[in-house]
C-alpha cells in the first residue's frame, strides 16, 4: 500500500473513523471558530489520588532533605562546681526522616499537607573547653553524639491558580515544630550530657525547624517553576500538537481538585484548527466508582479538531496497491463484474485511490459507539506508464468503535456494521452496482479496516506526566464524552529532579 501520509498522521485520520470522538451531524459547520480559551479536557484528582500524590511528594521530599546539614552552634554555660564551659556543636547532620502519619486537606484556601509524629536522626561532632582557679590551665574533650527528634509536625498549605494558561503553585502557608529531642552522647562525664541537654535542646529543635522549613520553601518553588515551564502545547507528530494551556483556576472541593485544559489539537508552531464551539460546554468528570485516583474527561470537540485538521491537511487520502486478494486489483478479476472493464483494459493492473470526501462523524451514546465515513474510492487503471481514472464510487460506511487504554493511550478498534454505495461518475459506463457490492465489501474488511485498526492499536496519548502511569482504567461513555478513570502508579525510575528536568529539557528541544 502506497501511503501519502505519515504513519503517526494516518492514525489520527482513523481516529475520525473509530477514536470515538467526532461531533453530531446535528452540529453545523456554521459554529466552527477557534476555542483556544475554552476547555475540552478535564482532569479531577479525588481524594485517593491525591493522598497518592501526597505520599510521593512526602517520599520525594525526605529524599531531597537528607542529608541535610545544619549551622554550627556555639554556646558558653555555666555549670556548677565546674564554672564557665564554651561548647561547640559542629557538623550536625539530619541523616533520616521518617514519617508515619500524614494527610492531605482541600479547602478553599488551597490543599493542606499535614506531617504529624515524625521522627528524626541526627549526627554531630560536640568539643567543650573550660579552665577554673583550681586548674589554671584548659581542659577540653571532644567526641561525637546522636540526636533523636521525636513528635515532629510539618504543615504546608499551597495554594493553586491559573497563571497566562500555567498551573502557578503558591506557597500560602508553611511551618515546622519540634516536640522533643533526645541526646546521646559517645564519651563524655555526667554532668556533660545533663549541660548539652540544658545548653543545646532549643538550639537543636530551632535549627531543625529553621532548615526543614527552608528546604520546603525552595522546593515548592522549584515545582512551581518546574509547572511554570511546562508547554502549552504537547507535539503529536510533524504536523500536529496538543494544545495543554490551563483554563480557568483549579476546582476545589471538599473530595477533589480539579484541571480544565483546552486540549484541542492544533497545527505544529501555527494558530490552533478550528474547532465546534458548543454553548455551556461541561467537561467535568464524575466516575461512578469515587476510589480511583484521577479520572480524564475528554469532550469530543477534541477529536473534532484532530479529524478537521488532517482533513483541511489532505491527509485523508491513500492508493491501495495491495491487498489479500491480489486479482481485485487487475481488471480481469473484473470481467464478470464490470465486463466494460475488461473489455477497454484486459489484464491491467489496478490501484484503489481512497478518500474521506468530509471529517468522519461519530456519535457517541452510553451504550454505542457510531461512526459514519464518506468515502470517495477512484477505480484507476495502470496502462503503460499512465494512470486512468476510470470511475468513482461513493460509499457511505457505518461502524461501531471499541476503546481502551493501553498505557497512558488511548486506543481503540472499529468494526463494519454496514454500508451504502453509490457511482459519482464512470468514464466506462453504468456499472451494476449490486456485483460491485461485494467487491467493495470485501475491500472494506479486509484492507481499510484492519489497516484502521492496526493504527487505533497504538492509540494516542492522554495527559499525563511523565514517570506515572494510569492502572486499572476504566472507560465511561456518556454522552458525546469519553471518560477514563484509573489508578495511577509511579515508575520509580527517576528521581524526582531528573523528572522535572527530563520533561522541561524534552519538550524545550522540540519547540
Amino acid at each position: 500500500m502506497k501511503k501519502t501520509m505519515a504513519p503517526t498522521t494516518i492514525l489520527y485520520i482513523l481516529i475520525g473513523i473509530a477514536s470515538l470522538f467526532i461531533p453530531s451531524p446535528t452540529q453545523s459547520q456554521s459554529h466552527l471558530q477557534p476555542n483556544t480559551d475554552e476547555a475540552f479536557t478535564s482532569i479531577v484528582i479525588s481524594q485517593r489520588g491525591l493522598d497518592f500524590v501526597k505520599d510521593l511528594l512526602i517520599e520525594k521530599a525526605v529524599s531531597s532533605i537528607v542529608p541535610l546539614q545544619l549551622p554550627k552552634i556555639e554556646k558558653s554555660i555555666k555549670i556548677p562546681f565546674v564554672g564557665s564551659v564554651q561548647m561547640v556543636l559542629s557538623d550536625t547532620t539530619i541523616y533520616q526522616i521518617n514519617v508515619s502519619e500524614s494527610y492531605a486537606k482541600l479547602g478553599d484556601a488551597g490543599v493542606s499537607i499535614i506531617v504529624s509524629g515524625a521522627t528524626c536522626n541526627l549526627s554531630m561532632n560536640w568539643y567543650y573547653s573550660y579552665s577554673t582557679w583550681l586548674v589554671p590551665v584548659e581542659i577540653s574533650d571532644r567526641g561525637t553524639a546522636s540526636v533523636q527528634v521525636e513528635g515532629l509536625e510539618v504543615g504546608l498549605t499551597l495554594g493553586l491558580g491559573n497563571q497566562e494558561g500555567t498551573l502557578k503553585l503558591s506557597l500560602l502557608d508553611c511551618g515546622c515544630y519540634v516536640k522533643d529531642i533526645s541526646i546521646k552522647l559517645d564519651g563524655g562525664a555526667s554532668w556533660l550530657y545533663q549541660g548539652m541537654i540544658d545548653a543545646f535542646e532549643e538550639q537543636i529543635g530551632s535549627a531543625v525547624e529553621s532548615a526543614i522549613t527552608k528546604k520546603l520553601k525552595e522546593g515548592i518553588l522549584k515545582l512551581d517553576t518546574f509547572l511554570q515551564a511546562l508547554p502549552k502545547e504537547i507535539p503529536v507528530d510533524d504536523n500536529a500538537s496538543l494544545n495543554v494551556t490551563f483554563v480557568n483556576d483549579p476546582l476545589l472541593s471538599n473530595a477533589s481538585v480539579g484541571f480544565e485544559i483546552n486540549g484541542l489539537f492544533t497545527e505544529r508552531k501555527r494558530d490552533p484548527v478550528l474547532g465546534y464551539h458548543r454553548e455551556n460546554s461541561k467537561t467535568s468528570v464524575f466516575c461512578p466508582d469515587s476510589s480511583k485516583m484521577v479520572g480524564i474527561s475528554l469532550d469530543e470537540a477534541v477529536f473534532n479538531s484532530a479529524s478537521a485538521l488532517y482533513y483541511n491537511a489532505t491527509f485523508m487520502q491513500w492508493i491501495v496497491d495491495k491487498v489479500p486478494d491480489q486479482s481485485l486489483l487487475n481488471t480481469a478479476g473484473w470481467r464478470f463484474i464490470v465486463p466494460q472493464l475488461y473489455k477497454k483494459y484486459p489484464n491491467d493492473d489496478m490501484t484503489l485511490n481512497i478518500s474521506l470526501s468530509s471529517p468522519p462523524l461519530v456519535i457517541i451514546s452510553e451504550k454505542n459507539i457510531d461512526a459514519t465515513i464518506n468515502v470517495d474510492l477512484i477505480i484507476d487503471v495502470l496502462e503503460a506508464d499512465e494512470v486512468v481514472p476510470v470511475a468513482c464510487i461513493s460509499l457511505v460506511i457505518r461502524a461501531s468503535g471499541l476503546v481502551k487504554v493501553a498505557g497512558n493511550n488511548l486506543a481503540g478498534s472499529v468494526k463494519l456494521n454496514d454500508f451504502t454505495m453509490s457511482l459519482k461518475w464512470s468514464n466506462i459506463g453504468n456499472l451494476r452496482l449490486y456485483l460491485v457490492q461485494p467487491v467493495m465489501w470485501t475491500v472494506i474488511q479486509t484492507v481499510f479496516l484492519p489497516y484502521a485498526n492496526s493504527h487505533l492499536v497504538r492509540g494516542f496519548p492522554l495527559p499525563v506526566i511523565h514517570g506515572f502511569t494510569l492502572h486499572n482504567a476504566n472507560i465511561i461513555c456518556s454522552g458525546s464524552r469519553i471518560m477514563v478513570c484509573s489508578d495511577v502508579i509511579y515508575t520509580e525510575t527517576n528521581n524526582l529532579s531528573q523528572l522535572l528536568s527530563i520533561w522541561v529539557d524534552k519538550y524545550r528541544l522540540l519547540f
